[in-house]
């Protein structure tokens, strides 16, 4: 049986390759060479950048050198760890047509001109918004190595690059960065965003923008830990125009600091502390966050009314509800000391029965309860009584209270009438 013979090969004998499995070597240097190039023949004209920018990513490879090529456009070179220019192959390394070569005194008209180009460019390749949006987290990281005049230069781009959506919010949530807090850059940076779109939008675009994107939540990681940074953060939003950007942080701030409350208060009433000590703590606390009286009432309410498991029989909640608030009557008493904080937990026990249709019958019981130990005077029931402050349920809450009312003005009548006789 015959065997197959190998056939020799000629030595030195190529293998072709296919063109498309080729790999082009990794050039940045090159890259940037051939950018640099068109970019200094447009001579800082705009419509000529945009043009050479949208023939170029015919021949250039924009998806693998796109952070490169946003490298140019905002520094002039690619940046490199430290925040400066690669200084690899013959010069120059540099253009300066880019964003950090504009005037040094800020121009509008000019940051809105290169707007447009990163707009064009990204509309042509649609590929590189993303690459634009990790781009830029990586060069607000340099922040630090830049000038004070490239850093108020970025900071206007950053703005228009928010505002026109080309990047999210909170991509400015890079700067909380330990190295950038501690001097105080990061906050001094994002005033500037702030400062420049409320100068060029106003402060109800500024305002709205941060609402949407939770950035208030997130203004105190900007800050470091000092009370003299605490300070500086007040002064810098009121020097620069920022009053209600700064009452929208501490609107948020308010509202963390009554959830805290609210969980102080849950875990001292599951560890059964004695009451006089949580009212210590809790004013203590509320001194501390600036929480008003008639706030921390209302906290307290719902607290103490999310302890039980509630019946469902409306006709046993109401004597169920009168003899778990009655263990805590000190508790509200303690922080009833004005007429508003009154006012406001009535109207919080209105809202609750109105809410709970189990309860709507046991809203008079409450406020007998509470007026016989002391915790809303007879002053606030009959102006509540008079005056419309809450329709929810309103109507069926005065009826039931009708009859105590009238107790109320007879007595009030009568004690009147004595007085004057004497």
């Amino acid at each position: 049986m015959s065997q197959k013979v190998e056939k020799p090969v000629l030595s030195g004998q190529r293998i072709k390759t296919r063109k498309r499995d080729e790999k082009e070597r990794y050039d940045p240097v090159g890259f940037r060479d051939a950018i640099i190039s068109g970019l200094d023949q447009c001579n800082n004209n705009f419509e000529a950048i945009s043009r050479f920018l949208d023939g170029a990513g015919n021949k250039q490879d924009y998806r693998r050198y796109g952070e490169s090529l946003f490298d140019i456009l905002i520094a002039g070179g690619i940046l490199v760890p430290g925040g400066t220019l690669l200084q690899e192959g013959e010069a120059p390394h540099k253009t300066s047509v880019c964003i950090f070569c504009t005037p040094d005194e800020i121009n509008m008209e000019t940051m809105k001109s290169w707007e447009q180009v990163f707009i064009k460019l990204m509309r042509r390749y649609k590929y590189l918004e993303k690459i634009f949006q990790d781009e830029i987290k990586k060069v607000l990281m340099f922040v630090k190595y830049f000038t004070p005049a490239e850093r108020k230069k970025l900071s206007v781009m950053v703005y228009l690059w928010i505002s026109n959506g080309s990047i999210p919010f909170n991509a400015v949530l890079v700067l909380s960065n330990s190295h950038l807090v501690k001097d105080h850059l990061a906050l001094d940076f994002l005033i500037d965003v702030f400062k420049y779109w409320r100068q060029d939008k106003g402060v109800n675009s500024l305002h709205s923008s941060i609402k949407k994107s939770n950035i208030e939540s997130h203004l105190m990681s900007f800050v470091p830990d000092t009370k003299q940074s605490q300070v500086y953060f007040r002064n810098a939003f009121q020097e620069n125009g920022l009053e209600e950007i700064l009452k929208l942080y501490n609107d948020q701030h308010q509202q963390q600091a009554k959830k805290e409350l609210q969980v102080m208060l849950a875990d001292s009433l599951s560890e059964n502390k004695p009451q006089r000590d949580i009212i210590a703590e809790l004013r203590e606390f509320a001194s501390k966050e600036n929480i008003q009286e008639h706030e921390t009432v209302c906290i307290i309410w719902t607290t103490v009314m999310d302890i039980p498991e509630w019946s469902k029989k409306e006709e046993l909640v109401t004597d169920q509800a009168v003899r778990h608030l009655k263990q805590y009557t000190s508790l509200f008493s303690a922080f009833t000391q004005s007429a508003r904080s009154e006012l406001n937990l009535l109207l919080k026990v209105q809202e609750y029965c109105y809410s709970n249709m189990t309860f709507m019958r046991a809203f008079q019981k409450i406020i007998m309860l509470f007026y016989k130990t002391d915790v809303i005077s007879e002053q606030v029931i009959l102006k509540w009584y008079k005056q419309d402050y809450s329709v929810k349920g309103k109507m069926m809450f005065v009826d039931q209270m009708k009859q105590f009312v009238e107790w109320l003005q007879n007595a009030e009548e009568e004690s009147d009438s004595e007085g004057s006789t004497e």
